[in-house]
């Protein structure tokens, strides 16, 4: 059965991780992502170690381009252009990653391509946005982070902010709002026949993310401050380290789950005072103690038949080798173009009719680029000419 997405074609013009990751996402549940790639616009991702075998291909490569063909235009090629324009005879959206003003400087910009398809869904991501005074400005997930405010209460009282482990900005805020952004589209041409722009700025969507506590400081004008509010360290709600270097995470914030975790550290004394205590810091010290007193193991054992939102912090290979992982699919093996099978992270979304699919891991720079030209009516001949003259570069 076909994915459910099947029947969306998309233009993907993306590098780096939060373009890609949102087409790969799109492709993983059935639309036909075409990805486009100049040879003078290197992607990062596809110099990542390690390489897999003798393909020549990273493994982030291999992930991130994963469902998608992929064709090589030099896009500062006037006929390189034109078969863009061809090619959106099939595609109806296109997705792309460059600064403000890149596009524009091709003739592909939404404005330029809209009178070529009026239905056209065109998507722009980029650090912040397609307006207003930072839209030129270089910048990568941390900067975006910096720029939302949730770095300043993130981290610990007596040190600097902690960057997150992983590229919130890009996928979170990003790529999943790319996502969004493209399904309403489609959502609202199917009713009006429109095509439009979409604009998706990281740093707006790390704004958004804010949530409690921006609709908080909006109403109070109180900044939030690290270590101090509920979910930031600000409450027994934290991560203790045990006596083997291991650590817990202890989110029982609600009063039957906060009895039950201070029932098994030994300490039911603590439970009337609640996850915020008025001398937090005080009891936090105390709850550091206790854990410090017994492995990781020894607590995950104390609490493995306990509702008490109490678990531990894994790393990466205990996190895709436990059960969970196992039994709910969240690792997958997806074969390359040689046949061979490279494992690979699922799809997280779960269907009851039509499940993601994993068709093929990404492939090498171009590899379709004669097969579509031909599809879209080129001939050998053309093709040929094309190759020569630097048009498919």
């Amino acid at each position: 059965m076909s994915g459910p997405l099947h029947g969306l074609r998309i233009l993907d013009f993306t590098s780096l991780l939060p373009g890609p990751y949102a087409t790969m996402t799109l492709a993983d549940l059935g639309a036909d992502v075409l990805r486009i790639i100049s040879g003078s616009h290197p992607d990062l991702a596809g110099f990542m170690p390690p390489i897999i075998g003798d393909t020549g291909i990273s493994a982030a490569a291999a992930y991130l381009q994963r469902n998608k063909r992929c064709i090589s235009l030099n896009l500062k090629d006037e006929r390189a252009v034109k078969i863009v324009h061809r090619l959106i005879d099939g595609y109806d959206i296109l997705m792309e990653q460059f600064r403000p003003g890149v596009m524009a400087g091709f003739g592909l910009d939404y404005g330029s391509l809209k009178s070529v398809k009026p239905t056209l869904i065109y998507c722009s991501l980029t650090g912040y946005g397609q307006t207003g005074p930072l839209r030129d400005r270089a910048g990568h997930d941390i900067n975006y982070v910096a720029r939302s405010g949730i770095l300043s209460y993130s981290g610990r009282r007596d040190g600097a902010p902690a960057p997150c482990g992983m590229q919130i900005a890009d996928i979170a805020a990003g790529s999943s709002n790319a996502v969004i952004g493209i399904l309403a589209a489609v959502i609202f041409r199917s009713s009006s026949g429109a095509g439009q722009h979409i604009d998706i700025s990281m740093t707006d969507g790390m704004t958004a993310f804010n949530a409690m506590y921006g609709a908080c400081f909006l109403t109070d004008g109180r900044n939030p401050r690290p270590e101090g509010t509920l979910l930031n360290g600000g409450s027994i709600y934290d991560v203790y380290e045990t006596s083997d270097g291991g650590f817990i995470s202890v989110g029982a914030i609600e009063p039957g789950f906060f009895v039950k975790f201070c029932g098994i550290i030994g300490r039911p004394d603590l439970a009337p005072g609640g996850v915020c205590p008025p001398d937090v810091f005080e009891v936090k010290e105390q709850i550091k103690a206790i854990f410090k007193s017994r492995t990781r193991a020894e607590w995950e054992d104390a609490f493995r038949d306990a509702d008490a939102c109490v678990e531990p912090v894994l790393d990466l290979s205990e996190a895709l080798g436990s059960e969970h992982a196992g039994d709910r699919g969240l690792v997958i093996e997806v074969p390359l173009t040689d046949g061979t099978m490279v494992k690979q992270l699922a799809n997280p979304v779960k269907f009851s009719e039509s499940m993601p699919e994993y068709r093929s891991a990404g492939v090498t720079r171009g590899i379709h680029t004669r097969e579509v030209l031909e599809e879209f009516g080129y001939s050998a001949a053309e093709i040929e000419v094309f190759e020569k003259e630097g048009v498919l570069s």
